[in-house]
């Protein structure tokens, strides 16, 4: 394999040279810089990254740890993240959490015990000592769609407060009262919103609450089926029920087709987080859409101002509102 020596041997240039192109050094002029990259190509070279990384005291790499890789809104988010970080010139080393603090951790030494730069975490539910020691130590971490109170790092992440005061909103137009909500897990920073944002929503519709319509699940099919089934089996059931993820509102749309149940007629579904085949689900599912794809991109820029030294400051992008069928009322955007 060829090295160093071979590459500024046949672009006739010293070996200092050919470091300085590798490094991208502003010292090299476009036409040297042009003759050691096609003696590089010739040569079939790669540079040692390993190497590199103990002079320079940086990898390139980027730690992404995700809650849970079968959830397609963290499948999208990890994408952006991917892509993001690939045209600033870094590569991501991906983790599952699988939604277990345990998990999680391994990652986090893992990651860090690799160097990389920086890490992005979208956490678990709890504060746990190696999260909470890397981020004491001064290593960059930026917090992704979920925030760990008690800890000052900066975060990004959406806020569907609104969308779900919209979905509310439109619920009530169509003449319905009766609405029933699979939150998320009350450990988790977005559960905890979603929850108390659907709460202040119903309140101000003037809408009742009775206890056995709000049960909490764990972002999970399977919980989104079970809780959907109690709902179902109330003596008098809710007229929508409105899942707090993706995955929940799919175990629920399971659970009312398994009774021969007709959406919108007999009951109504909505979700928080669209997915891109409810628009092919019959009828099309009413949903709040976060936006992932920014957010994973702006986490990296966040990151990098970390990793680079700049300022930062944490940031919130809105979740929006989109009808269709589910609800009882025409698709609309």
């Amino acid at each position: 394999m060829a090295g160093i020596k071979d590459v500024a041997a046949h672009a006739g240039v010293s070996v200092a040279t050919v470091s300085r192109v590798l490094n991208d050094s502003p010292r090299v002029s476009r036409e040297t810089r042009d003759k050691v990259q096609a003696a590089m190509r010739a040569l079939r070279y790669r540079p040692n990254a390993v190497a590199r990384s103990l002079r320079t005291e940086a990898t390139r790499t980027l730690g992404l740890i995700i809650g849970d890789i079968l959830n397609p809104f963290f499948a999208v988010l990890a994408r952006a993240v991917e892509d993001e970080a690939r045209a600033a010139g870094y590569t991501v080393v991906i983790g599952n959490a699988d939604e277990r603090p345990e998990q999680q951790d391994h990652y986090v030494r893992t990651l860090l015990e690799q160097r990389v730069d920086g890490l992005l975490i979208c956490p678990t539910a709890e504060i746990t000592p190696l999260v909470e020691d890397g981020v004491r130590s001064g290593a960059p971490v930026v917090f992704l769609d979920r925030t760990l109170p008690g800890l000052e790092v900066p975060s990004v992440r959406a806020d569907g407060t609104e969308a779900i005061h919209d979905l509310v909103r439109h619920i009530h137009r169509l003449g319905r009262r009766r609405i029933a909500f699979i939150s998320g897990p009350e450990l988790l920073s977005t559960g905890r919103e979603r929850t108390r944002a659907f709460h202040d929503a119903m309140r101000a519709c003037g809408l009742d609450i009775p206890g056995e319509y709000v049960e909490a699940g764990d972002f999970q099919a399977a919980s989104g089926r079970a809780i959907a089934a109690r709902f179902l089996d109330l003596p008098e059931p809710p007229e929508v029920i409105f899942a707090g993820d993706n995955l929940m509102a799919l175990g629920a749309l399971d659970e009312i087709r398994s009774r021969g149940l007709r959406i919108p007629d007999d009951v109504a579904l909505a979700s928080f987080d669209d997915v891109a085949w409810f628009v092919h689900l019959d009828p099309p599912l009413t949903a709040i859409a976060q936006p992932a794809e920014e957010l994973g991109r702006r986490a990296v820029r966040v990151l990098l101002d970390r990793v680079e030294g700049r300022p930062v400051e944490s940031v919130v992008l809105p979740a929006r509102l989109v009808i269709r069928r589910s609800c009882g009322e025409g698709e609309t955007t």
